[in-house]
């Protein structure tokens, strides 16, 4: 069953990331993932601030970039395939 709700919220995540929208839903929060020129905007949920693979992801961030993200938005140094992973490992 929980292997189930991680690809659930997987799709949730990919599908989202495919939206239009130039604003974040409430309750989301966007990042980038990918090469330089081929990042792609996800949205993920708040919640996962608080979980220790995310938080990983972010400590990789910051190391990287810093505050001064190239993008504008928080930018994570990471490819696609990985983000998708880590993400629907969390619950």
């Amino acid at each position: 069953m929980a292997f189930l709700r991680s690809i659930f919220a997987t799709k949730q995540i990919t599908r989202q990331s495919l939206t239009t929208e130039s604003s974040t839903p409430k309750g989301f929060l966007a990042v980038y993932v990918g090469e330089n020129m081929k990042k792609k905007r996800f949205f993920v949920p708040v919640y996962y601030l608080s979980k220790p693979s995310f938080q990983a992801l972010l400590r990789e961030a910051e190391e990287e970039f810093g505050f001064d993200h190239p993008t504008g938005g928080l930018s994570l140094p990471c490819d696609e395939a990985f983000f998708v992973t880590v993400t629907s490992q969390i619950r």
